[in-house]
């Protein structure tokens, strides 16, 4: 396998993974107060867009396509956000791993040759998953009510999937037609067959 096929990440790949990590930690900064304007409203709508908080792995991976992009891209966009301030703290980089980890689990389980849509769904789902992990951990989820558990449950997991899922692979579906992408990685005509399916 030549160097430009390898499928480990290069110096290249990564410092485009930590460009892309600090504009989402910059972006997870600025939704914080977004986030808190909308939980007033009850029924746990706040949830539905915490899968934002998911989509740098999901993005990098699809962007870069190979392995440890998920996990670099949103572990260091949740450090970022904490470099930027984000009230969570050094809390929100714990989320950013364990998120990390799950959408990269997801890319991995197709040995990192598919980037379709509902593998990028599937990856934003995890990505949730992988917070109510921490979640249980601090030990957020025993103060709901049982329905109020449950919305909180279904609206996470489906703000994963649009989110973190759908969302970015639109983007760098959009990012390969204006010719963005090449730049990372040369788009061939089996990425974009991939993608239309």
């Amino acid at each position: 396998m030549s160097k430009s096929t390898s499928r480990k990440l290069n110096l290249t790949d990564i410092l485009v993974t930590i460009v892309v990590a600090l504009v989402f930690g910059l972006v997870f900064r600025l939704l914080g107060p977004v986030y808190d304007l909308v939980k007033p409203f009850g029924l746990q709508l706040d949830q539905l867009i915490y899968g934002f908080w998911f989509i740098a792995g999901p993005f990098a991976a699809l962007l870069i396509r190979k392995p440890g992009a998920a996990l670099l891209g949103e572990a260091a966009a949740a450090m970022a956000e904490v470099l930027f301030g984000g009230s969570g703290g050094i809390i929100n980089f714990y989320y950013g791993v364990v998120q990390g980890l799950f959408s990269e689990l997801i890319f991995a389980a197709w040995h990192y040759r598919k980037f379709t849509l509902s593998v990028a769904m599937l990856s934003g789902f995890a990505g949730a998953i992988g917070s109510f992990v921490i979640d249980l951990f601090y030990g957020y989820l025993a103060d709901l009510a049982g329905w109020n558990l449950i919305l909180s449950i279904v609206f996470r997991l489906l703000g994963g999937a649009i989110c973190a899922g759908a969302f970015p692979a639109v983007l760098v579906k959009a990012l390969e037609k204006m010719g963005v992408a090449n730049l990372v990685r040369p788009v061939s005509k089996e990425d974009y067959d991939v993608l239309n399916k």
